[in-house]
């Protein structure tokens, strides 16, 4: 029997396919991109129509090899990576590096992971898209312009490691630009007048100052509004008019991308990339029991409402079984495409709505189960009725000049509330009876004061609507924006609010100095439109790249010849003297963060931290002096405070005896030239245990060895284990 060996990115994605295909196809991972434009180089020949060099990914060779041996013992090969455009680049790649003759080598493409979805794919191979392949191309070709070229400019003046982003450095802007607006933001002062009235039998409601001479209140100080308070206090206060009247909410549309992330912040709590990466679980497949692997979500990169037939009948149905006919909207609504979309997939929604929550909630960890049914509980309102309030609105004259207006409402009918409850939508607050002519009396009528705010701080949720509306990167690249420039030191999050660092402030000053045609916002999403015109066959991927560069380069010969002049432009002055020579000193940035150094340098090599050293109770045991915590380049440590003079250091450690036999050491937290965390003996290079995971004071219950080490996994959250007998413990 002929096989088809069919080759998709990851290993959970392999199996849950394999589960469906059955007998006849092989499926393999490839483990992500299988090729890229190599690392330590450029990777693009500019002068030769920007063409691009593509290496093999490294890491890659066992996998390779492991393809091609499969490849030689089947009959053909179906390329089954994701369905968008860096799916389809991964697809030309693997083509690339497969083909042969007499082998035919497809493509297909779905949806969802589902047996219908895979079936009716391997029954229409196509041929890879070019266009797709080039608008990922391109794509890839201009981010590595401007991080090989503009990023080495940062290093000049700041220090080597810091990097610029084609659509990183826009979202920096947006947030500089807001911290800015935030800083010149003036307060206005402003008055409203609220409170409480009753009715003739004692009702109490509240009410607000709605117009003055029927326009809207404008009360700007004190005075203004202590003048219209007696004023309406000295009126008969009586009912005018009183309205009832219905109001529908419809239900929003199911989850696209943006959308998804943005509600996940709300409701859940996650982060951007966060909600990808479970997303991405939920679309690969869950082991369900008996039933193995089930991809539990269509496709998560999505910038469409739509949703197809049979997903529409399937969900009708399940709510009319489930809530009754009465709660489903009658026909399919159409939401329309918005600007930019590709509308390459479907909303993103459940493959199988009868799979509940509940039903799969013992197989799921509680991230997955949180965002599987928040997507199904919102896929299942968009197809039902529209919730019905019944509104209240009261108008009470005081004298010919002043009204005041009394709000009431509740929900008459929940329609797709019912489904996706919110809390919020159906809270009531609803009025006595109070007929028009109707004499009131005031129980409690005050003047309050208040100032307008400034503008909000981006959160995760509104950085994303707001690079969605302005055009800027695509729904599989906010997750990376966000992510990059907290990881890059950029912006930090307090609470849910993301504002720049000043070392992201000044990059962003010194990037608007430089580029001001690159990062502009038009211009970033002007380059979005053209790869989709590429994607179109309406551009050459060589002409849409060949217009951003040429103002990048530009922008960057401008530079030659600037640097002392930049470098002053980001050195702030202090009012601090150098010990050594008395200039004033000026504030610098290494990879530890800002510190202070002599302007004088390489004349005067004064330099000295900005952070305050935290001192020991213990001295030195060299020279006598006091002990004091400082930051290094491979993590906290402790110095004597007589440095340069006496260079005593000795490790941080965590309290707990190294495990090593023989060995009076103890556990220190260090870091790798790259910045990653790993655990080692005080005593190294005496000693050369080391650990990845966090070692604890605890000895195992089963072998008695110590440490156990602190280890978290997606699906059972915290908990310790033994490194030598591997028993588990709950944390």
């Amino acid at each position: 029997m002929s096989l088809a060996l069919v080759v998709v990115e990851s290993p959970a994605k392999a199996r849950t396919i394999k589960k469906y295909l059955g007998k006849g196809y092989k499926v393999r991972a490839s483990v992500g991109h299988i090729r890229d434009l190599p690392k330590r180089e450029l990777g693009i020949d500019v002068e030769d129509d920007f063409k691009p060099k593509y290496v093999n990914v490294r890491g890659k060779s066992k996998i390779i090899k492991e393809l091609k041996s499969e490849l030689a013992r089947s009959s053909r090969v179906l390329l089954a990576t994701d369905n968008d455009r860096e799916g389809e680049a991964i697809a030309w790649h693997l083509e690339e590096i497969l083909k042969q003759p007499g082998t035919e080598i497809k493509r297909i493409t779905f949806n969802e992971i589902t047996k219908n979805a895979l079936l009716t794919a391997v029954q229409d191979p196509q041929d890879i898209n070019m266009n797709k392949v080039n608008a990922q191309q391109a794509r890839r070709i201009l981010d590595r312009l401007v991080g090989y070229m503009v990023s080495p400019v940062l290093w000049k003046i700041f220090y080597r490691g810091l990097s610029a982003g084609r659509v990183q450095s826009v979202g920096l802007r947006l947030l500089c630009e807001r911290e800015e607006e935030i800083r010149n933001f003036l307060p206005q002062e402003y008055w409203t007048i609220e409170g409480t009235l009753a009715n003739s039998r004692g009702s109490e409601f509240p009410v607000k100052l709605f117009k003055i001479k029927d326009e809207k209140p404008e009360l700007k100080d004190r005075a203004s509004a202590e003048r219209a308070l007696a004023e309406i206090k000295s009126q008969e206060l009586s009912v005018s008019e009183a309205r009832d009247k219905e109001r529908k909410r419809n239900p929003q549309p199911p989850f696209i991308t943006s959308t998804l992330q943005r509600e996940a912040a709300g409701r859940l709590g996650f982060s951007a990339k966060k909600t990808m990466l479970v997303a991405q679980q939920l679309y690969e497949g869950v082991m369900l029991g008996d039933e193995g692997s089930v991809g539990l979500i269509s496709y998560m990169r999505t910038d469409s409402t739509r949703i197809s037939d049979e997903a529409f009948r399937q969900g009708i149905k399940f709510i009319e079984q489930t809530w009754g006919k009465d709660t489903l909207y009658p026909g399919k609504r159409s939401y329309g495409k918005k600007k930019l979309a590709q509308d390459a997939h479907e909303a993103v929604r459940p493959t199988n709505c009868i799979l509940t929550p509940e039903a799969v909630r013992q197989y799921l960890n509680p991230d997955q189960e949180k965002l599987y049914r928040l997507i199904w509980q919102r896929f299942l309102a968009s197809l039902a009725a529209a919730a019905v309030y019944q509104i209240q609105e009261v108008d009470i004259s005081a004298g010919k000049d002043y009204l005041l207006r009394a709000n009431g409402r509740k929900l008459k009918e929940k329609g797709f509330l019912s489904i996706f409850p919110d809390k919020k939508a159906e809270a009531e607050s609803w009025l006595p009876d109070l007929s028009p002519g109707e004499v009131l009396s005031p129980i409690d009528l005050d003047a309050l004061q208040h100032y307008t705010e400034p503008p909000a701080r981006f959160s995760e949720a509104s950085l994303i609507k707001e690079l969605e509306e302005k055009g800027i990167g695509r729904p599989s690249t906010y997750a990376s924006i966000i992510s990059i420039i907290q990881t890059r030191d950029y912006a930090q999050k307090e609470g849910k609010a993301l504002y720049p660092t000043e070392l992201g402030e000044i990059v962003w000053k010194l990037l608007e100095e430089l580029f001001q045609d690159i990062f502009e916002v038009d211009f970033t999403a002007r380059m979005e439109s053209e790869l989709d015109k590429i994607e179109e066959s309406a551009e050459k991927w060589q002409d849409v790249v060949r217009f951003f560069y040429e103002p990048l380069a530009v922008d960057l010969e401008k530079f030659n010849g600037r640097q002392k002049e930049l470098k002053k432009l980001v050195q702030e002055e202090t009012e601090e003297l150098c010990e050594n020579c008395g200039r004033r000193l000026v504030k610098k940035w290494s990879r530890n963060g800002p510190f202070l150094a002599c302007p004088a340098f390489p004349d005067c090599k004064y330099s000295r931290s900005l952070e305050a050293d935290e001192t020991i109770d213990r001295d030195c045991p060299r020279c006598g002096g006091k002990l004091a915590y400082r930051n290094g380049r491979f993590g906290k440590f402790i110095a004597c405070g007589n440095y340069p003079e006496c260079k005593y250091t000795e490790a941080v450690t965590l309290g707990i005896k190294c495990p090593q036999e023989g060995c009076d050491g103890e556990i220190t937290e260090k870091r790798t030239r790259r910045g990653k965390i790993f655990y080692g003996c005080s005593e190294y290079p005496k000693c050369q245990y080391a650990s990845w995971d966090k070692p604890t004071d605890k000895k195992c219950p089963q072998c008695g060895k110590s440490p156990l080490v602190e280890k978290v996994t997606k699906k059972r959250g915290h908990f310790l284990k033994c490194p030598s007998c591997k028993y588990e413990v709950d944390s």
